[in-house]
């Protein structure tokens, strides 16, 4: 078996996740609790070991266990994240009941319709690889998932413009953690790129914020071919674009992100720069908002909240406030374009919001919507309104 002090860094939730419910489980059978815990990935020979804080049982049916996400060294929102799982004997195995039910707790995200738990297939896969060789036949087990503080942490992400609610979603498609700032990430997308430029040389290319904005691109119409995922590499991906002559460039991503394009912050994961709140407040304060308003906007929960505060109470001023934090966005991309490369791409920005709808566009970006949607471009949203 793997060392627990080399191989607990780089770990993805769902691992951290299966390996408390092994805990839980185990617990559950009444054995002593044993930290750390073996867990089998995927087309690995040997278990990995992961520490376990504690586990105990709730009684002669259930059972509680806790640990940690530790993701390494990596910029990760799920850094020291509480996990805690309960397990408990369901009912006998049939056709409505399957071997493993996996349920939402307080602090995971859920689909907005339906109420099932946001987890990816990954994740649902690696718990039923580990636990369900280990039930006795004819028995089932329930699996009810805790994140503490998932509910305040997933404030800080999209969830809700991808119709996830009440906290954090069970997500990650391996083992190990992708991060959206790592250099491998960097590559992939200017490989993906100069493949884009190359087969639509006069077409505009949409450099796409991260998964969800790359299937809320797909369900708005935009042609695949024309989409690069950039993660958080906007400035990079950027200059990359304009050493490969590529004549338009859209920006296209949920408005928190590209808020900080406004200030002149062109990588966007939230550990290495964030001050939206600083730009948002010194935009409203040049549109004239003053006084407690200002003050209530810079202290508002979300991005989110924000806007859709001011857009209630002063919805002339909210229209003019987007109108020229997106033009300014688009104005310091060209400023960045400038200052890392030669070329001139034209640049646009179009953001979206929590309700997955478009909320606006830049003067370039309404344009530039206009080329991918040739026969829709009467439709396409006002600068700094909704559609």
């Amino acid at each position: 078996m793997s060392n627990p002090s080399e191989t607990s860094a780089g770990y993805s939730l769902p691992v951290w996740v299966t390996a408390v419910a092994t805990a839980a489980f185990h617990c559950l059978r009444g054995e002593p609790f044993v930290s750390p815990v073996s867990v089998d990935l995927p087309q690995e020979t040997t278990s990995h070991l992961l520490p376990v804080q504690q586990a105990a049982p709730l009684g002669a049916n259930a059972a509680l266990a806790m640990g940690r996400c530790q993701p390494g060294d990596h910029l990760d929102l799920t850094r020291n994240l509480p996990i805690w799982v309960l397990a408990e004997w369901g009912p006998p195995r049939g056709r409505d009941y399957p071997p493993l039910q996996l349920l939402p707790g307080a602090g995971v995200g859920v689909h907005a319709e339906g109420g099932r738990i946001c987890a990816s297939n990954f994740a649902l896969e690696l718990l039923r690889r580990n636990l369900e060789p280990l039930l006795p036949p004819r028995t089932t087990l329930r699996l009810t998932l805790v994140f503490p503080t998932g509910g305040r942490l997933a404030e800080r992400t999209s969830n809700r413009a991808f119709g996830v609610v009440d906290g954090l979603a069970l997500l990650g498609m391996g083992a190990w953690v992708q991060p959206s700032a790592a250099p491998d990430q960097l590559a992939a997308a200017r490989q993906r790129l100069a493949q884009v430029v190359g087969a639509r040389p006069r077409d505009p290319v949409v450099l796409v914020l991260g998964a969800n904005g790359w299937d809320l691109a797909r369900r708005h119409g935009l042609p695949e071919a024309a989409l690069v995922k950039v993660g958080n590499w906007i400035g990079p991906l950027l200059a990359a674009a304009a050493e490969q002559r590529c004549r338009h460039v859209l920006l296209w991503g949920y408005h928190g992100k590209l808020l900080k394009l406004a200030g002149g912050i062109f990588h966007t994961h939230h550990h290495v720069a964030d001050g939206r709140a600083a730009v948002l407040t010194a935009f409203a304060a040049l549109e004239g908002l003053r006084g407690a308003a200002l003050e209530q906007l810079h202290s508002a929960p979300t991005m989110e909240a924000a806007l859709n505060h001011l857009r209630h109470d002063n919805p002339g001023l909210s229209s003019r406030l987007e109108a020229r934090l997106l033009a300014e966005a688009e104005q310091q991309a060209r400023a960045y374009v400038a200052r890392h490369s030669e070329g001139s791409p034209t640049v646009g920005v179009v953001v979206f919001d929590g309700q997955r709808q478009v909320r606006g566009a830049g003067p370039h970006g309404r344009r530039l919507l206009a080329m991918l949607h040739p026969s829709e471009g009467d439709s396409a949203p006002p600068q700094g309104k909704d559609p």
